[in-house]
């Protein structure tokens, strides 16, 4: 069974919302960047909000190897996922600091990209078109990829169907997919959910 990820939670409704649709996976940003950013303390708070069973993974850009570390290690989230150049040392060491997991993103734009990411030392990877897009890479070069991976990038209930469908991926990952005028949307989080779990 696919898993299902949504990422870019900042309210007690998405949380809400999270737990009643049974996701397996929550993110919060923490790359300052992101309109979605919120602070170590509201995800803190959050956390708190959220059901046993589903797992809060830290968003990172370029973030100092101690920040995330950190909120690793006071359980404010489960697991890193770093989408900026982070290298293989970022990622080991990481790893060796905190015992925890750490996904590892790649923007897929050719088969070298597809390559790199199979290569990775993180216990899971993440491929996705850019860095928070919300469209849809070349799939093909997703079935290059042997390892468990995460599927992001432009999707939607739509689409995340045939995407579970044609890839069988380790999990789906979605944000702006799932949201109107920038807020979570109920609705298309409830949409999203049924269309992979239709397909298994």
């Amino acid at each position: 069974m696919t898993k299902i990820k949504f990422c870019g939670l900042t309210r007690p409704s998405d949380i809400d919302a999270a737990n009643r649709l049974n996701a397996d996976y929550i993110g919060f940003v923490f790359a300052k960047k992101s309109r979605r950013c919120i602070s170590a303390q509201r995800a803190l708070e959050l956390k708190k909000l959220l059901k046993n069973g589903t797992e809060a993974v830290g968003v990172f850009v370029d973030a100092d190897i101690a920040e995330a570390a950190e909120l690793l290690e006071r359980g404010i989230i489960d697991i890193a996922q770093l989408h900026g150049s982070e290298d293989d040392a970022y990622v080991r060491e990481l790893k060796e600091r905190t015992h925890k997991p750490v996904i590892q993103a790649f923007r897929i734009r050719n088969p070298e990209d597809a390559k790199n990411a199979e290569r990775s030392p993180a216990d899971y990877v993440l491929l996705d078109s850019g860095a928070g897009t919300g469209t849809v890479f070349d799939w093909r070069y997703a079935k290059l990829v042997k390892r468990p991976y995460f599927l992001a990038g432009g999707l939607a209930s739509w689409n995340a169907g045939a995407a579970v469908k044609l890839l069988r991926p380790f999990a789906v990952d979605v944000s702006s997919g799932i949201e109107t005028e920038g807020a979570k949307d109920y609705e298309k989080m409830a949409a999203f959910a049924a269309a992979v779990r239709k397909e298994g």
